[in-house]
């Protein structure tokens, strides 16, 4: 299939030229140049301005051309993408396929770990070639039906005369990055500021910013602070705490659920668990091996409380792992209010009519309202006998002792840019060669669920493909592997300078999405 058209990731923002700078309060802390070196958002966002990729994903997350004017798949291992005519590189070079060659090689061959993130994108890339100067041709060692997809998430960098330019090289700044993007890179200072210029020649229009201030601020006060005072035009991550206060002073407040989940996951494989015990204190086997159990505190889980409560409104409850609506998601799942009389048939019928005590672990400012969401869950689990101790600790103590197997049952989370990727990483079988289950800390296997997975993940993008990716979610879902909590969203804010900002699911943080006032 192949995709063709106008529509580009210049569609956030082409505009007529503003002499306008934009000054941003952002949570990310931009650590590096290196555009390939690790796959986190704050390095998506912020270098975005600089570099683009072949393929972008919308608003909806679907794929739409980039660099890429179109692309087509050739043969079950083969994969053609046409690139766009008159772009130019910061420093006037034009962008060639000798630059897509080069920037897949860089990931595939020379970076490692742990700055090889991104070759998850390109494991199953055999060899690129360019076959003109503006087409690539791109051979996999399999059925590669999601490629599209996967390119989404690799910037293109432009080809030296030799050799390939190393993370230090980049960081050094002694030769400037560049890239395709709308904007050039005039100054970095590691952890506190990312300074841009607008790129007048780039190829998708004039930007509308004539200059770009990223600013740092790790502490979600410091940026309502900011944008309060007017420092700012624009700040991200804000709490849902403050939000009435800051519309109050005059902010235009904006927000999207984030393409991603909260969850609580069993440990369904050991037995017995640590923190597992009945009432009276003596270790039981394993209840989470049992569906009935899984289904019962899912089903007493007030998952409305924790989205209008706990996240004040900023939050959707979730009955799967991506916002209804997103590709490869099931508009039959949908969350319920809690069923305590039903949750207490189903301990009863699996023998654990008394209940049960259970450590109940996760992080502490991690996510919006995480700990605080174990606390209530904790409440409505006393309401059917199971008597949950929530324990919360900073992230890294948390995913350590999480790694270690000192939990049964724990929160956590999966985000990304599909639903087949959190599919398989969280919910498919622990399977070292075909790389699935990364995330699967609680060992659950379910074989035919993964065969339902591989078989969708064999379509090639588009609506056959989602359809049967929501089948395979309802099919496994049904078996209570995970209790997904909530989507929460992803909180923006503008002041006088801007006339609107489209936040995006993936949670990226860009001037390209901000329309200065006037416009």
């Amino acid at each position: 299939m192949a995709l063709l058209g106008g529509i580009a990731s210049a569609a956030f923002f082409t505009s007529p030229v503003a002499a306008q700078e934009l000054r941003v309060a952002t949570s990310y802390k931009l650590m590096t140049l290196d555009p390939q070196f690790a796959d986190l958002n704050e390095n998506t966002s912020l270098l975005s301005h600089i570099y683009e990729r072949l393929v972008y994903q919308d608003e909806r997350l679907n794929p739409v051309p980039g660099l890429a004017l179109s692309w087509k798949r050739l043969s079950d291992t083969q994969w053609q993408f046409k690139l766009r005519e008159n772009v130019r590189f910061h420093d006037r070079s034009p962008f060639t396929a000798d630059d897509v060659v080069y920037s897949l090689e860089r990931v595939r061959s020379v970076l490692k770990p742990p700055s090889g993130s991104f070759q998850s994108y390109t494991q199953s890339i055999k060899a690129v070639r360019a076959t003109d100067p503006l087409t690539v041709l791109i051979e996999t060692t399999a059925s590669a039906p999601a490629l599209p997809l996967a390119l989404s998430s690799i910037f293109i960098m432009p080809h030296p005369s030799s050799g390939f330019r190393s993370t230090e090289e980049l960081n050094s700044a002694a030769v400037p990055p560049i890239g395709t993007g709308p904007y050039k890179f005039a100054s970095w200072q590691s952890g506190e500021r990312l300074k841009l210029t607008r790129n007048d020649d780039y190829w998708g229009g004039k930007p509308a910013w004539s200059e770009v201030d990223f600013r740092v601020m790790e502490s979600p006060a410091a940026r309502v602070a900011a944008l309060t005072t007017g420092e700012v035009d624009l700040a991200d991550s804000l709490p849902a705490r403050d939000v009435a206060t800051l519309k109050q002073r005059g902010v235009t407040v904006v927000s999207a659920s984030a393409a991603r989940s909260n969850f609580l996951q069993f440990d369904v494989d050991r037995d017995p668990l640590p923190g597992v015990t009945d009432k009276a204190g003596k270790p039981i086997p394993n209840p989470f091996k049992d569906k009935r159990v899984r289904e019962a505190l899912s089903v007493a889980t007030d998952r409305p409380l924790l989205s209008d409560k706990i996240l004040l409104g900023y939050g959707t409850a979730a009955a799967q792992l991506f916002p209804n609506g997103l590709p490869g998601t099931s508009a039959k799942l949908v969350a319920t209010p809690p069923d305590y009389e039903k949750a207490k048939a189903l301990l009863a019928e699996a023998g654990l009519s008394d209940g049960f005590n259970v450590v109940l672990a996760g992080p502490a400012g991690r996510y919006p309202g995480d700990a605080e969401s174990l606390q209530a869950i904790a409440q409505n689990w006393a309401r059917i006998g199971v008597r949950a101790q929530p324990v919360v600790a900073p992230f890294s103590v948390f995913a350590t002792k999480r790694s270690a197997g000192e939990y049964p049952l724990w929160y956590g989370g999966c985000s990304g840019d599909s639903v087949s990727l959190c599919l398989d990483t969280v919910l498919a079988s622990p399977n070292a060669e075909r790389k699935t289950g990364a995330n699967n800390y609680g060992r659950y296997r379910n074989p035919a669920f993964d065969d339902l997975l591989m078989k969708a993940q064999a379509i090639e993008e588009g609506p056959e493909r989602n359809a049967a990716l929501a089948a395979a979610t309802e099919f496994v879902l049904a078996d209570y592997p995970i209790v997904p909590l909530y989507h929460f969203h992803l909180i923006a804010g503008y002041g006088k300078h801007v006339s609107a900002y489209s936040v995006h699911p993936r949670g990226w943080t860009t001037a390209m999405q901000a329309v200065p006032t006037g416009e």
